[in-house]
């Protein structure tokens, strides 16, 4: 339960929460939407809605997706800490129902199938069916599932292991970050960790601060706005549990030992034990407080100090997984990773028009603020029926009013696009003649997940053999924790893709992140090149760009592999209307 004062991740989360709770009973879709809606909305303010709540009703209202109802139960979280209506649904929900939620690529709709044909309400009796064979013939499930949730549950979910989308993590790890980097004294405040390694879920949140006042930071840090409980608190060291559930550990470092201890706890654990291999080999010791020769330290202020001691150069932390950077690094391969501020524009958006919360311009006019030079606004075709796809006549009224925008508009262009739909033989969603007359063309697969992988590859190839096809979007179609990514060569989908010239999408959205770091690495080692495009469903999301790029570095992507890197002229060059 939020606690009275509730920040807006913990608003976010009971709204998700309420959205999962009634989805598990079946509820309308619709309303299940409203409050995911709802729940994005919250997390994209720039402000807390405690403050536009006390602004009053109207506020509220203004926001988008937001109606009476929702602002109401705000107003009572904000209030109280929580809202009747999520009592009502924890009690009308089967115990032990929720906490199947954990296991990836369960959703709402799968878990209500395993309690329903099975019994089955809690993750050890999930364990134990698929132990027996029982999950496989399940609607909606198959073998390879079955495998799938076994080595989740042997992972750690049976064990109560839970992680946090690190987006979401962000929500609590920033404000923390900037309420402790504003007390006197302090000279340096880090998130370490898997989340300064860009992993897409985080178990914990490590805090590390050096500077004076060591009993302020620690006070500071412990009387924070959303801690539910103080875990442990001394001199140096304390450890909260927010009321999300999420841990959060905050060590306080001498000056010294900053940067040795930044890497230390940065991790990967595989790393450093490697990095320590190399150490020994040298006559050193490598640990949290510094490198030393015997009793003596001779590195540790940095990190690219204690990396010079081994005769290393500085190892992005997004690398740092021993995946082979430190042989990189040796023989000075490592690559020159992209950055956000190497993105010239957006390839993937959706507005009113589809199923975006905001309007075209408002989505051009956000994107421009952000120094964008192009936005692609890529709406649905319509077999997407939940979406609100459009149909060829929608596209081409679309463009029209794409043109007249662009009339107006200064530095930005605004490219008419589509996500269309690969059907399941493969064909695309959308007749050849409107395809030919977009600027860009997303394809994307929103539907018949489960199929066999060779039909799957099939199906995908033939939609990138497609003249008008540019870009695959979110290949796999997995969304984390939820719904696994479909069965695919991964392998040879990269390589038709660099055949045909169609670019393989990094999608930003932090609950898809798709393609992931591996598969991204393996696309761009095939030959293909990456798009890294938001997917932003409204002006606010046009932000999660930055999610999308911590994924392809973690993936060694670099600023040449990035099409959405390059300018304008030269983009469309690699578009279907270029490649003519």
């Amino acid at each position: 339960m939020a606690r009275p004062g509730a920040t807006n991740a913990d608003v976010a989360r009971l709204f998700l929460e309420a959205a999962e709770l009634l989805e598990l009973a079946g509820e309308n879709p619709f309303r299940v939407r409203a409050y995911q809606q709802a729940a994005r909305t919250i997390e994209e303010l720039d402000e807390p809605v405690a403050r536009v709540a006390a602004r009053g009703a109207k506020a509220l209202d203004s926001l988008p997706g937001i109606g009476e109802d929702l602002a109401e139960k705000i107003r009572q979280i904000v209030a109280t800490g929580t809202f009747p209506l999520i009592g009502q649904l924890r009690k009308r929900t089967p115990k032990g129902l929720p906490g199947l939620l954990k296991v990836p690529g369960l959703g709402p709709k799968r878990a209500r199938v395993l309690y329903d044909r099975l019994g089955i309400r809690s993750v050890a009796g999930l364990a134990r069916a698929a132990r027996a064979g029982k999950v496989r013939g399940l609607p909606g499930f198959g073998a390879k599932t079955e495998s799938a949730i076994l080595a989740a549950v042997g992972g750690g979910v049976a064990a109560g292991e839970t992680r946090m989308l690190r987006a979401r993590a962000a929500s609590y790890a920033e404000p923390l970050v900037q309420r402790l980097r504003a007390v006197k004294g302090v000279e340096r405040v880090e998130v370490a960790g898997s989340f300064r390694r860009g992993r897409e879920t985080v178990g914990d949140l490590d805090l590390l601060v050096t500077g004076r006042a060591r009993a302020a930071v620690v006070e500071a840090f412990t009387s924070a706005p959303g801690v539910a409980r103080v875990l442990a608190r001394g001199t140096t060291r304390a450890a909260v549990r927010l009321g999300s559930g999420l841990q959060v550990d905050l060590r306080v470092l001498a000056p010294e030992s900053f940067g040795a201890g930044l890497y230390y706890f940065t991790g990967s654990k595989a790393h450093n034990v490697a990095l320590r291999g190399i150490a020994r080999a040298g006559g050193l010791k490598i640990n949290e407080y510094g490198v030393f020769r015997g009793k003596t330290r001779v590195a540790g202020r940095t990190e690219e100090e204690v990396l010079a001691a081994v005769g290393l150069p500085w190892i992005p932390p997004e690398l740092r997984e021993d995946r082979g950077e430190i042989a990189a690094a040796r023989a000075g391969r490592l690559p020159e990773l992209v950055t956000l501020r190497d993105l010239r524009g957006d390839l993937q958006c959706h507005t009113t028009d589809s199923d975006g919360r905001d309007e075209l311009e408002a989505m051009a006019r956000a994107a421009e603020a952000l120094g964008h030079e192009y936005l692609a606004v890529t709406d649905h075709s319509p077999s997407v029926r939940v979406t609100g796809g459009m149909d060829a006549a929608g596209f081409r009224a679309q463009r029209r009013r794409i043109d007249r925008l662009n009339a107006k508009l200064g530095k930005l262009t605004v490219l008419a696009g589509a996500e269309v739909d690969i059907l399941g033989d493969g064909r695309l969603d959308l007749d050849d003649a409107t395809l030919a007359g977009l600027d860009v063309v997303v394809i994307s697969i929103h539907s018949r997940f489960n199929l066999p992988e060779a039909e799957q590859t099939r199906r995908v190839l033939r939609a990138l053999a497609h003249p008008a096809a540019d870009i695959l979007g979110h290949p796999t179609g997995r969304i984390i924790g939820r719904r696994a990514g479909i069965a695919l060569d991964l392998e040879a989908v990269a390589r038709a893709a660099a055949e045909h010239g169609v670019m393989l999408e990094v999608n930003a959205q932090p609950e898809r992140l798709d393609l992931d770091d591996l598969a991204a690495r393996a696309a761009v080692e095939r030959g293909a090149r990456l798009v890294i495009g938001s997917d932003a469903h409204a002006t606010a999301e046009l932000g999660f760009l930055r999610w999308g790029v911590d994924q392809a570095r973690r993936g060694w992507v670099e600023r040449k592999d990035v099409a959405n890197a390059l300018p304008l002229a030269r983009l469309l060059k690699l578009l279907h209307g270029g490649r003519r």
